[in-house]
């Protein structure tokens, strides 16, 4: 966004820059053009009074009077100095004195002997220039004055082209280094301006991000022009409004999870009385099972609205923590537990979470495996870390004939509800894994393997 606004700017700087240097421009060198053509008017103009005072001081021998060569030659030698205009004059017999302006045609020579004064572009080879062509007043050639004929001198003054423009390259450039200089402060302007825009709109992206990744209390700062800040203040608004009804949410739901622990207790209680055992049992694993379900609503209604950042935990240090929590009861059982769960492995799991499924596992051997069956617990990580994984194998009995399948789909088929394993499999699957029924290949008896996603801590 910096860089189109940068871009746009520029260009509309540049093209408003263009269209006022360029006649400024071309204004600059009309000037010189007519700086110079002054300067050589005058020049001859002045000549040609010098030429008309020096008429009647030398003779022709009867063919006219004639201006004093000497006088004129002086006067021209003066005058065509380095860098000047050259400066000549062309008598009536043709001669001419000074140098000679090139390209100058007969019929130029003669309008302006017939009292014309002009300016006159030769166009010769050389490039061209121009040349500013003065009759000398005085006798007219061929009579009297005051009669008809012809002025008998004509005074010549040729700008080059080099004269014509000087000054104007470097008129120029200034010129140019005008526009390049309004040009940067434009662009210093305009990427301090973009800068302001797009900071206010990565902020608005990054508070927008988090309130997407479940930060509720994320707020965004009014920065930028009156829009932007119209838009934080309507983003802050939305921010609060879902934060609000996560709350209350979350307390409704909290408020009945525990509005249903009464019936569930009286239930429990009435199963307990019946007398076929057989059916109290039966009653109570339901009873259990819906006792186990509103905990977990209880559980999810505590953790809607947290901090993404607190979804995570050790599953080396989880595993190693509930192990020592069942130690007791499997060596009651004389049961050998072994925990291998070497340095830390951070999932992206809930604390709470991690350790349903570690109780689950732990309590699913240690209910429907013989006694003395021992237990094994391994974490490790994936090759490329990604994951973290763990084991819970035992050398038990292993899974009936098609209880592998049953059980992800919550029956496990050994006498229980398969609460415990579809927990794992829900937990594993929000964390971005699986879970796996086997056959454990070191120990002979059954093996589940969860794997969750790895986070940073």
């Amino acid at each position: 966004m910096r860089r189109q606004l940068l871009a746009l700017i520029g260009t509309t700087t540049a093209v408003v820059l263009a269209v006022l240097l360029v006649p400024l421009a071309l204004l600059v060198r009309s000037h010189a053009e007519d700086r110079a053509m002054t300067d050589a008017t005058e020049r001859a103009q002045s000549v040609a009074a010098v030429v008309g005072g020096s008429l009647g001081r030398g003779g022709d021998g009867g063919s006219g009077r004639r201006p004093d060569r000497e006088v004129v030659t002086g006067v021209l030698d003066g005058l065509n100095g380095a860098d000047q205009p050259r400066t000549s004059v062309v008598l009536a017999d043709g001669t001419v004195l000074g140098p000679r302006a090139a390209g100058v045609s007969a019929a130029a020579l003669d309008l302006a002997r017939s009292g014309r004064a002009f300016t006159y572009a030769p166009g010769d080879e050389r490039g061209g220039g121009r040349v500013v062509m003065v009759p000398v007043l005085g006798a007219r050639q061929g009579g009297a004055p005051g009669a008809g004929g012809s002025y008998a001198a004509v005074v010549q003054v040729a700008v080059s082209e080099q004269r014509l423009h000087a000054g104007v390259l470097p008129s120029w450039l200034a010129v140019l280094g005008i526009g390049v200089a309004l040009m940067l402060l434009g662009l210093a302007f305009a990427d301090r301006l973009a800068a302001r825009i797009v900071r206010a709109t990565r902020r608005l992206a990054d508070v927008s991000d988090r309130l997407a990744g479940g930060e509720l209390t994320a707020r965004a700062e009014p920065l930028g022009p009156r829009e932007l800040r119209q838009l934080a203040g309507r983003l802050n608004e939305l921010g609060a409004r879902i934060d609000g009804l996560v709350t209350a949410e979350r307390e409704r739901g909290a408020d009945l999870a525990h509005r249903l622990r009464t019936p569930v207790a009286a239930l429990r209680l009435d199963a307990e009385g019946l007398r076929d055992a057989e059916e109290a049992a039966r009653i109570g694993e339901s009873v259990a099972a819906l006792e186990r379900s509103v905990d977990g609503v209880i559980r999810a209604a505590r953790r809607a609205g947290a901090a993404p950042d607190s979804r995570w935990c050790d599953l080396a240090e989880l595993t190693r923590e509930r192990a020592a929590f069942w130690e007791p009861l499997a060596e009651d059982q004389e049961r050998a537990l072994h925990v291998t769960a070497p340095g830390q492995v951070p999932v992206r799991v809930f604390a709470e979470e991690l350790s349903a499924v570690l109780d689950a596992l732990i309590g699913n051997v240690l209910d429907h495996t013989p006694e003395g069956t021992g237990l094994w617990l391994t974490v490790t990580t994936s090759a490329d870390g990604a994951y973290g994984l763990l084991a819970v194998e035992d050398d038990g009995p292993g899974f009936a004939e098609g209880a592998r399948d049953a059980a992800v789909r919550g029956e496990s088929g050994a006498g229980s509800t398969g609460l415990g394993l579809d927990i794992a499999r829900t937990t594993a699957e929000e964390a971005g894994g699986v879970v796996e029924l086997g056959a454990s290949r070191e120990h002979g008896g059954a093996s589940v393997s969860c794997t969750f996603r790895t986070a940073e801590p």
